[in-house]
């Protein structure tokens, strides 16, 4: 039943060869208005890096915003835009040689996305240098100054210029007259791509916006950031990307529930002819939704109809009690054999619904055995509830929400004190829901690859990070702020002459 629960519908489209006249025009009348971009620098982490497909490779790297933004401000005065070398990336396969795997392609002969078939080549050996694109996937808010952060991070620690460096330092020795900056995304990402989650998938992350925590030494790699923290370190970091005079954008935080890692697995991934057959599973439902009083449901399986997976809710109630004591005077030998076993699983289960979210990764192992259980209460998603790390709870979505408010309210209010221009990423993004229709007449939905939109999907096959032609459709939302704010006259880029997705025959 491998990703039996998601179909990728693939076709390999061409790209229309010309350029709309909104791009380069011959004999244009190009300003750099009240901005000078003689030194641009960008900061942030991976949207800023040109993180795509599950990694950095060297050819996804051309197509970052700060890159594709420099190639314009080119046209009006605009310096030198260096990146981080990725030039012993020679065979386009991205990753980290023993550290992180290779870029997504999609594998037509399979029908789902999967690594590029090959090893990294990629090393951490030092380049010791500043870059003017400094963005780094993993960065959060606070880890721009934090020293020797490189130890922490090993894309950073690839061009830190020295052990004790910041990224934040290092982005200053370039003497920026503009800046973007992009950072805040982690702050709260990290939490919502682990299903609320901290890394071993069953304790909840903490969100500090509840707790009152300051102290982000003491944070989780998953923990979701205090808004006063955040405040704090952001206006630090403006601060700092201003001292010098300097002018620039900064984006807001995208709502995660505008991308496809949550937006693509149904919460009710399984088709009543997968559990039809299971008369184990069946009649486990029927003992669960007397025993759970009614939490849990009995399976439909009427042809046609879609189930709900099973989950853990850690913020529910936990009634394993109560189900070891039915399953205990149950008579049934199954049940009362293993009573202590299934008020421990079920506890705190429950169906999922439309107001949570089932991250993408889950895909690949609903309807499987989990290793870790004990057959028949062992099929993820059946019998055996998905681990909190899988899904985004609406309490746990609430959160994310809170804190995405509360850093974007932050960011605007700071960059009203500076005269800074926004680029509202936030809203940009939620607009891909019911469809964004750019001035070349294209509309670009967030459905992560179907039939009808394998040309017109932004995000790249991580389902977090957008692809070459989503990177061009924010880099033209980033132009459009600058020109009205900054009285510029910038040309856009043609985000359909972008490539989409990477589709092999065979891997």
């Amino acid at each position: 039943m491998k990703n039996k629960f998601i179909y990728l519908a693939i076709i390999a489209a061409g790209f229309a060869s010309c350029e709309p006249e909104f791009e380069n025009e011959v004999g244009a009348n190009y300003s750099a208005g009240d901005a000078d971009f003689s030194s641009y620098v960008a900061v942030g982490n991976s949207l800023t890096a040109g993180y795509m497909d599950g990694t950095v490779y060297r050819v996804g790297q051309t197509y970052s915003f700060p890159n594709l933004l420099a190639q314009q401000f080119a046209l009006v005065g605009g310096g030198e835009f260096t990146q981080p070398s990725y030039a012993e990336d020679v065979n386009n396969l991205g990753g980290i040689q023993g550290l992180a795997g290779t870029r997504l392609i999609i594998d037509a002969s399979q029908g789902r996305p999967e690594n590029i078939a090959g090893t990294s080549t990629i090393t951490l050996a030092s380049q010791a240098t500043a870059y003017n694109n400094m963005g780094v996937p993993g960065a959060k808010s606070f880890h721009l100054g934090f020293p020797g952060y490189g130890t922490l991070n090993p894309y950073f620690a690839r061009h830190a210029t020295s052990s004790t460096a910041t990224i934040l330092g290092d982005a200053m020795t370039k003497m920026p007259t503009f800046f973007t900056n992009w950072i805040g995304a982690n702050d709260v990402l990290s939490y919502a791509t682990n299903g609320g989650a901290q890394t071993d998938g069953t304790t909840p992350a903490a969100d500090h916006n509840l707790t009152g925590n300051m102290n982000p030494a003491t944070y989780g790699s998953n923990d979701i950031t205090n808004s006063g923290v955040f405040a704090s370190v952001y206006t630090t970091i403006i601060n700092t990307l201003t001292s010098g005079g300097a002018k620039g954008v900064v984006a807001t935080v995208p709502s995660v529930t505008s991308i496809p890692y949550f937006t693509t697995v149904p919460y009710n991934a399984l088709p009543a002819e997968a559990t039809s057959s299971n008369t184990t599973a069946i009649a486990l439902y029927q003992f669960l939704a007397v025993a759970t009083g009614g939490r849990i449901s009995p399976l439909n399986t009427a042809a046609g109809s879609k189930n709900p997976v099973l989950i853990k809710d850690a913020d529910l109630t936990d009634i394993g009690g109560t189900i070891q004591a039915y399953a205990a005077g149950s008579g049934n030998p199954l049940l009362v054999s293993n009573a202590a076993a299934l008020g421990a699983i079920y506890g705190q289960a429950r169906h999922a619904t439309a107001n949570d979210l089932v991250v993408l990764p889950a895909s690949s192992i609903i309807g499987q055995p989990n290793a870790s259980a004990t057959a028949p209460f062992n099929v993820n998603g059946v019998t055996w509830p998905l681990a909190n790390k899988w899904v985004l709870t609406a309490n746990e979505k609430a959160k994310v929400a809170s804190a995405t408010a509360s850093y974007n309210s932050a960011i605007v209010s700071i960059a009203a004190s500076k005269n800074l221009a926004v680029a509202d990423m936030n809203q940009i993004m939620n607009q891909l829901v019911s469809g964004l229709r750019v001035e070349d007449g294209t509309l670009y939905t967030a459905n992560y690859f179907s039939s009808a939109t394998a040309t017109t999907v932004l995000f790249s096959l991580d389902g977090v990070h957008p692809n070459a032609r989503g990177y061009a459709v924010i880099t033209n939302e980033i132009i459009k702020v600058i020109n009205s704010h900054y009285n510029a006259n910038l040309p856009l880029h043609s985000a359909a002459n972008f490539p989409g997705a990477t589709i092999v025959g065979s891997n």
